[in-house]
């Protein structure tokens, strides 16, 4: 893993790991919660992001 890059091989000695420790019936439950976690996250920023653009705009507008 050199300059900060996630190769072929990375991913899938962390996908071999996760099948060794979790096993292959809980890891489509861990991928899906996972990806709930993340889309929860960015539905959370850009919400904040709106509602910072809202804030400055109103500013903007009362200047």
């Amino acid at each position: 893993m050199i300059g900060g890059k996630i190769g072929l091989w990375e991913i899938l000695l962390v996908l071999v790991v996760a099948l060794v420790i979790f096993g292959p019936s809980k890891l489509p439950e861990m991928g899906r919660s996972i990806g709930n976690g993340l889309k929860e996250f960015r539905k959370a920023t850009k919400e904040l992001k709106d509602s910072i653009s809202l804030d400055d705009n109103e500013t903007d507008k009362s200047s």
